[in-house]
């Protein structure tokens, strides 16, 4: 493991020594030697934007200079970090929660510790860390930041996951736990499937003995995403066009009317979502991939008593989370190492940075999350 370099600098006086004879005994002057010691990151290669915009034109890939690394600062060598639908939305200015422009893109990611300050303790180099909570400027090749900023995880971690299992997995798990109490047996009903939110569903509510129900997109190929699904663990996978009948719950044989509904598109996959769910259901809308309202029908309101709730994992982790978000990380990167938690991801080198996000904003059809790799 190649360590930090180190500045030391020193200074040693000469000692001066005068002898004056019209007094007694004489006068010595000397200066002690006094050590300094400071630690620098390596220079940095870093994808940085300096005004909002369309994330295809105004990101750039710069060299940054080393920076110091202070008594109670970590300097880590990033391994893999994602693109997020967030991320774009922040570089495009379109996000409530961003950087101060210049930035460095990039909000989650995985690392290995390079060098740690004098008065950092637990963290060593060549430990395996994620920001936590996530932080932006996970786009560069070093970063320095606070100790308490890192959380250590298990060296058997596989990196891809460790390094996206912060957003899209937390986000599935809160939403199953924060807003109804499921029991195996019960259901859920989704739109989004197929997004890594809806994936990590599927698998977390099959590990719990929750029935999911799941509605995807028309699109070419829709039998083969289907069969994708269900090999995940997903009960039932319908196109939208396939809900466009009078009674939908009809369609679910054996399956309970699902007390849970999650909503990341809006418009009418929101509406068929409502569809199924039971008396005094909820849907929790986390997304609107759509760009389109949702609407609800008064009946919906007034006969079957709906709840209506949003989430926002950056609000819920802002309200003082940080052991309980680790603590669920933890949780998450078990199942992922024990194959109970997989989801389709495409690692790209920081090199084909700008490839990966052609890919990220859809230039070239339906992609996997797209993960580089420095």
């Amino acid at each position: 493991m190649a360590r930090a370099r180190s500045i030391t600098l020193k200074a040693v006086s000469t000692g001066l020594w005068s002898l004056n004879q019209s007094r007694s005994g004489s006068l010595r002057n000397a200066q002690t030697v006094r050590a300094l010691s400071t630690i620098m990151s390596p220079p940095s290669k870093a994808v940085v934007y300096e005004h909002h915009g369309p994330p295809d034109s105004v990101t750039r890939m710069v060299e940054l200079s080393p920076v110091e690394v202070k008594e109670n600062q970590v300097c880590v060598k990033m391994l893999a970090a994602p693109i997020n639908p967030s991320d774009i939305n922040r570089i495009e200015g379109v996000y409530p929660v961003r950087p101060q422009v210049p930035a460095v893109g990039g909000y989650e990611g995985v690392g290995e510790v390079y060098s740690v300050g004098s008065a950092v303790k637990g963290l060593s180099p060549g430990d395996l860390v994620i920001p936590s909570p996530p932080s932006s400027g996970t786009w560069q090749t070093y970063v320095v930041k606070d100790h308490d900023m890192w959380h250590k995880i298990s060296k058997d971690s596989p990196i891809e996951y460790a390094g996206t299992i912060t957003v899209n997995p937390l986000t599935a798990l809160r939403m199953l736990e924060d807003f109804t109490t499921l029991s195996a047996g019960d259901s859920i009903v989704q739109n989004g499937a197929t997004s890594i939110v809806g994936q990590c569903v599927i698998q977390l509510a099959r590990y719990r003995g929750i029935h999911s129900i799941n509605i995807i997109r028309d699109r070419a190929g829709s039998d083969e995403v289907k069969e994708k699904l269900k090999a995940l663990g997903a009960d039932e996978v319908f196109t939208e066009s396939q809900l466009e009948v009078k009674n939908v719950k009809s369609l679910l044989s054996n399956i309970p009317e699902p007390a849970l509904g999650l909503n990341c598109v809006g418009g009418n996959a929101a509406s068929l979502v409502l569809k199924f769910l039971r008396q005094e259901g909820t849907m929790v809308t986390y997304g609107g991939m759509s760009k389109k309202p949702i609407t609800v029908p008064t009946s919906s309101f007034i006969f079957k008593d709906l709840s209506l709730r949003g989430f926002w994992l950056q609000k819920w982790l802002g309200a003082d989370k940080a052991k309980e978000c680790r603590d669920m990380v933890d949780y998450l990167l078990r199942l992922a190492q024990e194959g109970k938690l997989k989801y389709e991801m495409e690692l790209v080198p920081f090199d084909n940075f700008h490839t990966a996000l052609d890919k990220a904003l859809g230039k070239h059809g339906s992609q996997p999350k797209q993960v580089i790799q420095f």
